[in-house]
């Protein structure tokens, strides 16, 4: 659009009047009516609709499951978890989904104990029965008394294994471990002694006994009790009438038996099972006369 200006001349001069022609050139995009308020405004509804869907959060959840959420959304646990001793999988681990997928060995000072501590929280057993969370007063309570059982059952044992002249041959077979289960106790063979007669599920006099000394410990403790047989590798002529899987689960019935006839009640026994050789305690040499054992394992109230 073009707009004429006229300028008079001065007076008394001859020169014509001048004029002046000025262009203004519309915009209509330009100053306030351009496009960078728009990116600036669905900033702050976005920002806006983050900051009430925060407050309906919570306001509409309880604690747990805020937490739930704080956790889902923290990338520390993902790092943890891919840089765990279960990130050994497909693109460099299992999923974050999946339950206790953390390896375990019998070597291990327990089922998943060097990747998550004893302690800790989480789970798909966490917060299950009227006392099973550990969260909750009663079961750090549980927890606390167990912790304390536990040490009391490990001194009395190997004080009695040290001083009674019954269990000298066979004190150094006796191990003590605590796992995110309970305290598992132990009975383990070597070359020079079994604590079953070769191949049969029928405990020496030594054995017999020193399963004896354990059962009056832990009769007068709470817990619940789990058996677990073990063999090493070696098998037998024809595994159709007899192998290790059979060995290994009368094993640990064999001593469920013993510790039923020196007092432990039947309804305390939570779980007995064989294994075989499936579980090594010396993982490099499955032949080897130490993975054959026996696992006393006295568990943790309110998990099982």
């Amino acid at each position: 659009m073009a707009r004429r200006i006229t300028v008079p001349a001065r007076p008394g001069s001859n020169e014509p009047p001048r004029i002046i022609v000025k262009k203004i050139i519309a915009d209509d995009h330009g100053g306030h009516h351009g496009g960078a308020w728009k990116v600036a405004y669905a900033d702050f509804v976005t920002a806006m609709m983050a900051f009430f869907l925060l407050m309906w959060l919570l306001g509409a959840t309880t604690e747990k499951q805020r937490k739930s959420i704080a956790d889902y959304f923290t990338p520390t646990l993902v790092e943890y978890r891919q840089n765990s001793a279960g990130s050994n999988g497909l693109l460099g681990g299992s999923s974050l989904t999946d339950k206790d997928n953390y390896p375990f060995k019998a070597s291990q000072t327990g089922t998943r104990a060097l990747t998550v501590p004893l302690g800790a929280e989480g789970g798909a057993r966490e917060g299950a029965g009227p006392e099973g969370s550990l969260r909750t007063e009663s079961g750090n309570k549980l927890r606390t008394e167990d912790l304390q059982n536990f040490s009391k059952l490990h001194s009395v044992l190997t004080r009695q294994l040290g001083t009674d002249p019954r269990f000298k041959k066979i004190a150094s077979h006796v191990r003590f471990t605590p796992t995110r289960d309970g305290l598992r106790i132990d009975l383990i063979d070597d070359a020079d002694y079994s604590m079953f007669a070769l191949g049969t599920t029928a405990l020496n006099p030594e054995a017999a006994e020193l399963i004896d000394t354990v059962a009056k410990a832990v009769a007068v403790m709470p817990n619940q009790v789990s058996i677990r047989g073990h063999t090493d590798s070696l098998a037998y002529g024809d595994p159709r009438s007899m192998n290790n899987w059979m060995l290994s689960s009368g094993r640990a019935e064999a001593t469920r038996r013993r510790l039923a006839m020196s007092g432990i009640l039947e309804r305390r026994f939570e779980r007995i099972e064989g294994v075989a050789d499936r579980d090594p305690y010396i993982e490099k040499n499955p032949a080897d006369p130490r993975n054959r054992r026996v696992s006393i394992t006295m568990l943790y109230r309110g998990l099982h």
